[in-house]
């Protein structure tokens, strides 16, 4: 008798500016739990903002396999979209990101608020009004301070379940804001494992009556509230190991000369979050210092210690950016600025 397996292929849409999750159920004959078992599928690109209605079919091609804690014989699928004739989808981030680029270790940290669907706010908000002035919410306990645990517990268990290398959660600085933490080594990886966590918040959130709201500002930019980004942590063999503070100032400074290559893949209405204050920089200016959570970037105090061996923190990233695109384009900087 044959087992019956689910197999989730996950995928971007091609909305702008902010792609969503797709997702489709494949049901498939004793599967053997493997990538290279999982088939090329298909599906309607007219529907996501992919392909026009004359000629719709666009292609998932597997990249990444993981099993799906929340449903029997079953697995979550990350996937690329392909054009019909096997060429990357323009909307395609994880294509950018070159085949070479495994020696990048990226640890991103995703923030993100859960919202109410009936009374549209953020748990611990009253109706129509704001609870107490931000402060006694981050890494706080108790139902005074405390809202959603219940659902960002249920998306730590099953991350973990996964496989997703989730490296510890945390409430974060407003009402009904979380964060956590992904680390994988290779950028493709990084960026499979943050899509998927987002996927497993998504449906988990579901259950409890949230969405899961990664606009960078969600309260308004006047609000004196902090906005979410999603910090990107980055090295690559030479930062590991050269042991040279002017090897990691070369590559500040080369951040500081291509802005716009950034800030362009960094998130929409980021301009919203980076404003100068509440733990940011401004979006059109650039900076970098130890310790500093007000800069562009930050030199962590552990890579200092360590002999200037580590990793740098870009925190510009929002929390609705692609980390792909993130990635591909951090790469391509510290390359271009080690090169010289």
């Amino acid at each position: 008798m044959s087992t019956k397996t689910k197999l989730e292929y996950i995928w971007l849409d091609g909305y702008k500016p902010t792609q969503s999750l797709r997702s489709k159920t494949q049901i498939r004959s004793n599967f053997s739990g493997k990538l290279e078992d999982c088939p090329i599928w298909s599906f309607d690109g007219s529907s996501t903002q992919q392909a026009s209605g004359h000629d719709s079919d666009c292609l998932l091609k597997p990249v990444a396999i993981y099993p799906d804690p929340g449903r029997k014989n079953a697995y979550l699928v990350m996937t690329e979209v392909l054009n019909a004739d096997g060429t990357p989808h323009e909307s395609n981030g994880r294509a950018t990101i070159a085949d070479d680029d495994e020696d990048f270790w990226f640890g991103f940290e995703q923030e993100y608020f859960l919202w109410c669907t009936k009374n549209n706010n953020p748990p611990g908000f009253p109706a129509g009004g704001y609870p107490a002035p931000q402060g006694p919410y981050y890494c706080s306990v108790g139902a005074d301070n405390a809202h959603g645990r219940a659902c960002v517990e249920e998306h730590l268990d099953a991350c973990l379940e996964a496989g997703l290398n989730v490296e510890g959660i945390n409430a974060e600085v407003a009402a009904g804001q979380w964060e956590y933490q992904i680390f994988a080594k290779g950028a493709k990886r990084a960026g499979d494992e943050i899509w998927l966590a987002r996927y497993l918040l998504e449906r988990i959130g579901e259950q409890y009556g949230y969405s899961i709201e990664l606009h960078p500002k969600p309260l308004g930019v006047h609000a004196d509230w902090n906005g979410s980004g999603m910090h990107a942590n980055f090295s690559n063999g030479l930062m590991r190991t050269c042991g040279d503070k002017a090897v990691f100032t070369k590559i500040c400074e080369g951040f500081g000369g291509v802005i716009d290559r950034h800030i362009s893949v960094y998130g929409a209405d980021n301009d919203q979050r980076l404003t100068g204050k509440h733990e940011t920089a401004a979006i059109d200016q650039f900076s970098y210092g130890v310790s500093d959570r007000g800069a562009s970037i930050r030199i962590p105090v552990g890579t200092i210690e360590a002999g200037w061996k580590g990793r740098l923190e870009d925190r510009r990233p929002a929390s609705n950016a692609d980390p792909y695109k993130v990635a591909a384009a951090i790469i391509k900087t510290v390359k271009e600025a080690t090169a010289k």
